[in-house]
């Protein structure tokens, strides 16, 4: 049967379908440390819209069902593909089609890389704000997919906050535009948001129209502080929140989470029990920002350094963004993201120390400490999480719930965390989401068994 399809598929799109045993194996995995034990039936890379609405009705003929894909850079798993199921990468629908200074907005394809985009914008004195770690290789389409999140977000939002209008595929093959290109609009119900975060389950997102923000002419300062434990961090963290100021990066680093990266990067180690809490201002009151944050960071134990933009404040940054790779360095990983209110992050970490205690495993995390996100990481060996990750693991996600968080902040559900989806949004709302999926994708070949069961 599959041979059949497959033949198919190359038939009707031979130009841009992939069945080599190498494409269909990378389309089995995404960054989230899974993967399928089967390999899908082909990856189809359409290069137009017309194409991918081609795809899509060829998949409701015939009743396949379609993972989009996009960078590959999930880490929930809702871009993993197996046996009997069409891969609909939008990796060469990569153009930025155009960019509106008069406007501040860009219109991109669904497979352009975010850090294009970004570095396109800034020839016309503009940026896009969304900073997800893996934003050099991430696509626009499955940041939106995932209303994915990042170092920004603390001042800027995630995603969801610049997105304006979408191009989608339904799946019935039609194209409609959700949203709309003006600054405001309240015309009949905001269809564009509900497909922000719907990790494919809905509709194939192809084009987007986004906001972008004025280059800043003023400096952009960088701060680190180096704090002996993790109480005197987040007392830190929630002084910043409380007195309202807005950096615009608030990254901390636990002590475990420092340990691992900086091994991988081949730096001197901290001492001991180190907690790195590191903080960026721009804008117009970047200096004033930047001194009440060294200021705070001082007055609760922190050895602090004040950067400029430059080299030094730049590798700053760069000792957070490699945390994953620090992670893989060590083992396979399960990284988990919860987030909570921010006044409850301190009572999250206390609570993280105690699963770690409980289960005899070690959980370096790294939080986005501005908005209560955190990103805590179970390190095992093996091809498969073993039993004890997975209860260490569900005693975290129950944890974040009890003190009045969500499952996830910015990764989304995927494969790994449907389980628990009913803890969260209990049984009338999870009906409810489950027949807004049926309204769209009423046979279920949109990403089946992501997010919901099959």
């Amino acid at each position: 049967m599959s041979e059949s399809i497959q033949a198919l598929l190359i038939e009707a799109f031979g130009d841009f379908t992939d069945v080599s045993e190498k494409t269909l194996d990378a389309a089995r995995a995404d960054k989230s440390g899974q993967a399928s034990t089967t390999p899908p039936l082909a990856v189809v890379s359409p290069r137009t819209v017309a194409e991918v609405q081609e795809v899509v009705r060829f998949a409701a003929f015939h009743s396949l069902p379609i993972v989009p894909r996009g960078g590959g850079s999930g880490l929930a798993g809702g871009s993993i593909a197996q046996a009997g199921e069409i891969v609909l990468s939008t990796i060469a629908l990569n153009k930025v089609i155009e960019i509106s200074p008069a406007d501040r907005t860009a219109t991109v394809e669904a497979g352009a890389i975010n850090s294009v985009l970004n570095d396109e914008a800034k020839t016309h004195g503009l940026w896009f704000a969304p900073d997800p770690a893996s934003r050099t290789w991430s696509t626009v389409g499955g940041n939106i997919a995932t209303n994915a999140g990042g170092l920004m977000c603390a001042k800027y939002g995630v995603t969801r906050e610049s997105v304006l209008s979408l191009d989608v595929v339904l799946a019935n093959g039609n194209l409609v535009t959700l949203g709309h290109k003006s600054v405001k609009g309240v015309t009949g119900f905001d269809l564009a948001q509900l497909m922000i975060g719907s990790e494919g389950t809905l509709g194939i997102i192809v084009r987007a129209t986004v906001k972008l923000l004025p280059v800043s002419a003023h400096p952009t300062w960088t701060i680190s502080a180096r704090f002996s434990d993790i109480n005197q961090a987040t007392t830190a963290c929630q002084k910043v929140v409380s007195q309202g100021l807005s950096p615009s990066v608030l990254e901390l680093i636990d002590e475990r989470a420092l340990t691992l990266i900086e091994r991988h990067l081949r730096l001197p180690a901290s001492p001991d029990g180190t907690v790195l809490v590191i903080g960026q201002a721009d804008g117009a009151d970047s200096s004033e920002v930047a001194a009440f944050l060294s200021e705070i960071f001082r007055a609760s134990g922190a050895l602090v350094e004040q950067q400029p933009e430059g080299v030094e404040a730049e590798a700053l940054l760069a000792l957070r963004r490699a945390m994953h790779p620090a992670m893989e360095d060590s083992g396979n990983v399960l990284i988990e993201d919860v987030a909570v209110p921010r006044s409850q992050m301190q009572e999250m970490f206390r609570r993280i120390r105690q699963i770690e205690s409980d289960y005899g495993v070690e959980i370096p995390t790294v939080a986005h400490a501005g908005d209560g996100n955190l990103h805590p990481n179970f390190i095992y060996e093996g091809s498969e999480v073993p039993k004890a990750i997975w209860d260490a693991a569900g005693a975290l996600f129950h944890q974040a719930l009890e003190v009045g968080g969500t499952l996830t902040g910015e990764h989304g559900v995927g494969l790994l965390k449907k389980r628990w989806l009913r803890d969260e949004l209990g049984e009338e709302v999870l009906n409810l989401q489950r027949s807004i999926k049926a309204v769209f994708d009423p046979h279920n070949i949109f990403n089946p068994g992501k997010v919901f069961d099959k």
